[in-house]
């Protein structure tokens, strides 16, 4: 682009006609006409008031090379930047995954003690492996999501969610207490937490799922 195109591109994107440039320059309107068509340069005492009527830089003005580096930058920004429907099919996708990781290691911890008989503290350890790699997950997910402006609707559903996960959170604390004292098991209760963590994600998920379906 050459600098008779980049007066006349940006003229129009501060949305000025010619004669208001030529009254704020003090040119006449044939000097403007010429330097937008490239059969004359504007003058050196020009420049400066140009640049500073456009609110660019001087190198910007006269080779446009801040301009493009602006514009990659723009188009590089744009290329990372996800839409509210990925973050959301992302979100799902670790989510459920998290959960079936959840599932398979309380099922794990479950069966592989007094069934299999294996040793206490290694399937313990790879139980805590498992619960920390789903936590991790779910973690950097919501970590790593973009802020989006909640809709009415989604700030709706966002509350039954804390609403419904309170109501979970407590009923868990009580059976807890109950059967830890009904039974002194305190060293296998406290898979309860774990629980109550999983149906918490599972109330989400179906939040998540039954949003997609009424984006569709």
């Amino acid at each position: 682009m050459n600098l008779g195109e980049r007066l006349f591109e940006l003229r129009k994107s501060k949305s000025l006609t010619q004669d208001e440039v030529v009254e704020k320059l003090n040119v006449t309107r044939q000097t403007v006409s010429k330097w937008e068509t490239n059969q004359s340069t504007p003058d050196f005492d020009k420049i400066v008031p140009i640049s500073e009527l456009f609110e660019i830089g001087v190198e910007e003005l006269i080779t446009g090379k801040i301009k493009e580096e602006k514009q990659e930058q723009t188009e590089e920004q744009k290329e990372n930047v996800i839409t509210k429907q990925e973050a959301k099919e992302k979100s799902a996708k670790v989510v459920s995954g998290s959960i079936f990781i959840y599932i398979v290691s309380i099922a794990f911890i479950m069966v592989a003690i007094p069934v299999t008989h294996g040793n206490p503290i290694i399937v313990s350890s790879i139980f805590l492996i498992l619960i920390g790699w789903a936590t991790a997950r779910i973690i950097k997910n919501y970590m790593s999501m973009p802020k989006f402006e909640k809709t009415k609707e989604e700030k709706k559903e966002e509350k039954i969610i804390k609403q419904i996960n309170g109501i979970i959170g407590s009923i868990c604390v009580a059976l807890y207490f109950i059967i830890s004292f009904t039974t002194m098991a305190w060293h296998v209760t406290w898979v309860i937490f774990i629980i109550n963590g999983l149906i918490c994600q599972v109330v989400k998920l179906i939040f998540m799922l039954k949003g997609d379906e009424k984006d569709e």
